[in-house]
């Protein structure tokens, strides 16, 4: 895959003949240069190259320093960098790599030389961002429930926690929901456990369209479900349930299946509460106001404000 480099060096006849030799390589679309360090450091942050090529004596800011102010930036710290040095002696080389150079080559260079450490590098950097990629989904995997795309319950918990702790610090409220859908073994039963999950996905889908930015939603498993609210009191909490729970009365899961009829009970509970001094105690409290609202009846909405 092409990608793009910067080189840096102040000599404006090596940029060429860098340029010169990674263009009959075809290894890059772009191609960046600048002059000395600090040039070179505003392109490398406006542009993010891929690697970058930088010779060690240069006016102004020279390699050495560009390898420090590089080192501080986050997004840049796998990006590789090759020293381009003049000086036969190691101390040099030593020094660069030290500051987080990946390689060096030697001026006056050798082009086949040049064009195979730089090959080396994008290879690597190749490997890391997948690397990267990979462990990102893994995480994205641990987070989330694989049918309705909806956070796990591991990931309820750690927003329940922060969220929890941001409302003692603040004294903002925070209302907790949990849902549960009504008679939903007997859905399974009657329809078939790919219903079941047709409903489920449903459920999520019309979950997440009444959240705010900064609300979420989890699925804790089977058929429970969790609304974590920040900023809300339980009056609008109760609110926000009750939209929910007629929208869900009207849901239609599968044209074909007009006899199916999906309801939910919801259970609302909030901090401050005299109550609720961990998050264990809200999900205890929610979990109280979800089962009267199961032993009134279900399809109803209940709060817990004993």
């Amino acid at each position: 895959m092409k990608t793009s480099i910067l080189i840096i060096d102040d000599s404006k006849r090596i940029r060429r003949q860098v340029s010169d030799i990674l263009n009959k390589a075809a290894l890059f679309k772009f191609f960046f240069e600048a002059s000395n360090g600090i040039e070179g450091f505003k392109l490398a942050r406006a542009k993010r190259p891929d690697i970058i090529l930088c010779d060690i004596e240069m006016p102004g800011m020279d390699g050495f320093k560009f390898l420090r102010m590089l080192s501080t930036q986050e997004e840049m710290q796998d990006t590789p960098v090759i020293i381009v040095t003049g000086r036969e002696e190691t101390g040099a080389k030593i020094r660069g790599l030290e500051l987080g150079a990946s390689d060096y080559v030697t001026k006056p260079f050798d082009p086949g030389e040049l064009l195979a450490r730089i090959k080396v590098q994008l290879k690597i950097k190749s490997l890391q961002d997948r690397l990267k990629d990979s462990n990102r989904m893994l995480l994205e995997l641990s987070r989330t429930d694989p049918l309705t795309g909806l956070h796990n319950r591991r990931q309820m918990t750690n927003t329940l926690e922060k969220e929890m702790d941001r409302s003692i610090r603040t004294g903002d409220p925070l209302s907790l929901l949990l849902v549960d859908c009504d008679d939903f073994k007997k859905i399974n039963d009657t329809f078939g456990h790919q219903t079941g999950d047709g409903v489920l996905q449903k459920l999520g889908e019309t979950f997440k369209r009444h959240l705010r930015q900064y609300d979420s939603v989890a699925r804790l498993g089977g058929d429970e479900f969790a609304l974590v609210l920040p900023a809300t009191d339980i009056p609008e909490a109760t609110g926000i349930a009750e939209r929910i729970r007629r929208e869900v009365e009207q849901m239609t899961v599968d044209p074909d299946l007009a006899d199916l009829r999906v309801t939910i009970s919801v259970g609302v509970a909030r901090h401050p509460h005299t109550l609720v001094r961990l998050p264990d105690d809200l999900i205890r409290e929610a979990d109280y106001a979800l089962y009267n609202a199961k032993r009134e009846g279900r399809n109803r909405v209940s709060s817990d404000e004993r």
